[in-house]
């Protein structure tokens, strides 16, 4: 664990916890309001937890060379992450449009 100081941990973790809890307001949101946009965009989210965690983990361990295969996974998931992300923020904006076309 000495691979980062105490504030830089209180940042990691506090940003793992963070993004946990916005996954579940967005997707507790797309419950209430039905709107299965906003619910699929929780599930896009969870890519960039998985690459949080990994940095987390790799990190923990002292950034370990028999962990080294942790960066290649989270560089990974970061790419697989911003492109769910991308189509969650389409599916969003495709939805409002179609609701809008819906209200006039």
């Amino acid at each position: 664990m000495h691979a980062l100081s105490i504030p830089t941990w209180i940042i990691h973790v506090s940003s793992v916890i963070e993004w946990i809890a916005a996954i579940w307001f967005i997707g507790r949101y797309g419950e209430v309001t039905r709107d299965r946009a906003w619910w699929g965009l929780s599930f896009a989210m969870l890519p960039a937890l998985v690459s949080a965690m990994c940095a987390c983990t790799w990190h923990f361990f002292d950034n370990a060379e028999s962990l080294e295969w942790l960066v290649t996974l989270q560089a990974a998931m970061t790419v697989l992450g911003n492109c769910t992300l991308c189509l969650a923020a389409w599916w969003i904006w495709r939805s409002s449009q179609q609701t809008a076309i819906d209200d006039q």
